[in-house]
């Protein structure tokens, strides 16, 4: 008997950039731009922004292009960022000195930026068609992998101890 069922596939790619020393709030500027747009388009307006933020935010796209290269086999202008978030990451500090022995803290703050690129010509269904009696069959594997090892005591090897 034929039974036909749909299977999910792959169509996303992510790529996560973590610890980008920059203000999540000025990364998100650059992402709010971003997002939802084509890849092509993307690289044009990354290059032409003049934010500090768009070069490790063009970086991470590259980036994930090449990732839905390797893992889907998908061509570049089939390319669309579907998400792309910033979340904020851990602030390092420094101290500076100040007047009359005193220090002062600076926060230089992190983020954590995570874009996904999705292929628009896949289709997210296939039908798979398999057989209903067929079944698989796994083959059985002792649970215990050290049956056959001896136990050998570095102990007593058979020799005498001299004892003064």
């Amino acid at each position: 008997m034929l039974k036909k069922k749909l299977k999910k596939i792959k169509t996303e790619v992510y790529t996560l950039g973590q610890h980008i020393s920059m203000s999540a709030h000025k990364a998100r500027r650059v992402i709010d731009q971003i997002r939802g747009r084509s890849y092509e388009e993307t690289l044009m307006i990354l290059e032409l922004m003049p934010y500090r933020a768009c070069y490790p935010i063009l970086k991470l796209v590259y980036s994930a292009a090449a990732n839905a290269n390797y893992n889907m086999n998908s061509n570049e202008s089939n390319l669309v960022i579907s998400k792309a978030q910033v979340s904020e990451g851990t602030a390092t500090k420094k101290l500076k000195p100040r007047a009359r022995g005193r220090s002062f803290t600076i926060k230089r703050p992190t983020c954590h930026i995570t874009i996904v690129v999705k292929d628009i010509s896949l289709d997210e269904y296939i039908e798979v068609v398999f057989l209903d009696s067929f079944r698989w069959s796994k083959k059985l594997k002792s649970k215990n992998k050290y049956t056959a090892m001896a136990y050998h005591d570095m102990y007593s090897n058979g020799g005498v101890w001299d004892k003064k």
